[in-house]
């Protein structure tokens, strides 16, 4: 009994640790794809670009700078692949002046009053 309750706490702990990251990489990477173009990318190659830039700015969470790896990832980020994600839900749980702080430190300009899903950049 006590092995399988564990077992349930620690992966809705793992669940939660994981959506906190996505959310904070996913706020960074949509204040990024307000500035790039559009460029018609598939589904799969939208999928492996969120999953490569949420898995390369997973520190940034925790409160470290995003690495050269992460800001490599929110360079090349496309609008068209974020913010269809992004419902009001989510927008609820994202701090998008953090993400522009983040994005700016990577040296890129974010435009002001932006919107990208339910998310306006300030």
């Amino acid at each position: 009994m006590y092995r399988k309750s564990y077992f349930f706490y620690y992966n809705s702990v793992m669940k939660r640790g994981t959506l906190k990251a996505v959310l904070v990489a996913a706020a960074v990477v949509v204040v990024v794809a307000a500035v790039q173009a559009s460029a018609g990318l598939s589904p799969e190659a939208c999928k492996a670009e969120r999953t490569a830039g949420i898995n390369a700015c997973k520190p940034v969470m925790y409160g470290q700078p995003p690495s050269l790896q992460c800001c490599q990832c929110l360079r090349g980020a496309h609008e068209e692949c974020v913010c269809p994600l992004i419902t009001p839900k989510l927008a609820a749980l994202i701090d998008v002046g953090r993400a522009v702080r983040i994005v700016e430190s990577c040296g890129r300009q974010v435009p002001r009053n932006y919107k990208c899903g339910s998310i306006t950049t300030p």
